[in-house]
């Protein structure tokens, strides 16, 4: 029988990325508060060399950024002078282990790639991103009038820019993998619905990775894809994320962050589909900003990466705001999921739902939930729910949970729940009792038990190219479990 274990690593020491260590030139330019001597004393060295290679990274085109962008870029650089990497010793990675990343030979992506296998076409808008690049769209001209989809850099319209302008540049909210995006990220891909549009259609990113090493190599080449989603007052749109691994298991880090900024009685509905390599680093943070009477609904299933981080804050901004969370993570093999998500609510009648399942079913597989949901002073009348349930089927398989509900409101009505287990053999029983043998019964019960989540999914084709993935996944396993 699988149990929940709660174990402890030795790392060894981090190979060092460069031989000395440098402040990043974007610091340089802006800092007038310390001398370049007591910074580097108070940084990290490891840190302060990424920031550099991603700033020698850059395109020429940096040179010519628009203010906002190059503001990020400078509170990025300036907020990692005193960002340690993160450790199992920091409570935030106490189960998440990264020195993958850190031990290998990490290579910022510094132009864009020469992509002569484009997917296959849609007929939705959508755009593919290539090692953070944008690289190709199509059925762009379908979105209604005033609705922008692409570079900020190409943004001309003075209104929106202004408008997006207060996002783009605003001071770094995340860690430190959000600063890294920050400084390294070649531009911002824009979504802009003004206000009263209604988007029919849903707006499909697939990002791929193309640069990649081989398994066994320590190179890792590193790419910072960066989206803003503003919808104004009144807006609604639905946002399709899908992360792909490209040809075979190549090594790879994928760092992404993607904002999310809904305005009075606007809504996003977001589906968030990874399947990356299983030798890759996946660190995703997802921002959302919801203002009064707004509605965010995000659906996420997660089966690649060797390594993948999800980093989710909703930020409730006014009353009557809702937001329903919806995850599930697969492992089956030397993989690790986490999710580290936090709710927040400050303002009356604010409603919450957060749904997370996760299965582990290789003996090395680990999957672990961190959810947070605050129900603040004046966030009276709030209705919060949260659970999560784990399926462990192999033998050391482990899962670390912690769900959390903080309340300081006296007028709520907020639940949350947790449950851990294998397969129950009362149910297999019953499948057994009708004629169904052991293997059959098993694949429909772990079926079932994702499927809770995938039947969210706003659209019938991401469902069935979701399900078909998950039952591929699935298959063998589903006996005994991988040992």
């Amino acid at each position: 029988m699988a149990a929940i274990s709660f174990t402890t690593h030795i790392q060894r020491p981090p190979v060092p990325l460069f031989s000395t260590p440098k402040i990043p030139k974007t610091k340089l330019r802006v800092s007038t508060q310390a001398s370049p001597t007591s910074q580097v004393a108070l940084s990290d060295p490891f840190v302060l060399q990424l920031a550099e290679a991603l700033e020698d990274s850059l395109p020429s085109s940096y040179a010519s950024s628009p203010l906002p962008l190059q503001n990020l870029r400078d509170s990025s650089s300036e907020a990692l002078l005193s960002t340690p990497w993160p450790s199992r010793k920091d409570e935030p990675f106490r189960f998440t282990d990264t020195s993958f990343i850190k031990n290998s030979q990490i290579q910022p992506i510094s132009h864009p790639p020469t992509f002569s296998s484009i997917l296959e076409d849609t007929q939705i808008p959508n755009l593919v991103i290539v090692d953070g690049f944008v690289v190709s769209f199509s059925n762009l001209s379908e979105l209604p009038d005033g609705v922008y989809v692409g570079s900020f850099q190409q943004l001309s319209e003075q209104t929106v820019m202004e408008r997006v302008s207060e996002f783009v540049s605003s001071s770094c909210r995340g860690d430190l993998f959000w600063s890294i995006n920050g400084i390294g990220a070649p531009d911002v891909t824009v979504i802009y619905v003004p206000s009263g549009c209604r988007v029919e259609t849903p707006v499909y990113l697939r990002y791929f990775a193309n640069e990649g090493s081989d398994e066994g190599s320590n190179k890792l080449p590193l790419a910072n894809p960066r989206v803003l989603v503003l919808v104004e007052k009144g807006g609604e749109i639905g946002i399709i994320e899908e992360f792909l691994g490209g040809d075979g298991d190549k090594c790879y880090w994928t760092n992404s962050v993607f904002e999310v900024v809904v305005g009075e009685g606007g809504k996003v509905t977001h589906s968030y589909v990874q399947n990356q390599s299983l030798n890759a680093a996946h660190i995703k943070w997802t921002w959302v900003h919801q203002e009064s009477a707004s509605t965010y609904e995000l659906v996420e299933v997660s089966t690649g990466g060797k390594l993948s981080r999800h980093n989710l804050h909703v930020q409730q901004l006014g009353p009557d705001t809702v937001t329903e969370l919806s995850t599930l993570q697969l492992s089956v093999g030397d993989q690790t999921h986490d999710l580290h998500s936090s709710v927040v609510l400050d303002h009356p009648r604010g409603y919450s739902r957060q749904l997370h399942k996760c299965i582990v079913s290789h003996s090395l597989g680990q999957a672990v939930f961190d959810g947070n949901i605050r129900v603040n002073r004046y966030a009276q009348q709030t209705d919060g729910g949260q659970l999560t349930r784990s399926l462990l089927l192999a033998p050391r398989a482990t899962v670390n949970v912690k769900p959390n509900l903080q309340i300081i409101a006296d007028d709520v009505k907020c639940s949350h729940g947790c449950a851990i287990s294998d397969l129950e053999e009362s149910q297999l029983f019953y499948f057994q009792a009708r004629g169904i043998d052991v293997e059959a019964a098993r694949k429909a019960l772990l079926f079932s038990f994702g499927a809770e989540v995938i039947e969210r999914l706003p659209y019938n084709w991401m469902k069935k190219n979701v399900e078909n993935q998950i039952r591929e996944l699935l298959d063998p396993t589903t006996n005994t479990g991988s040992a």
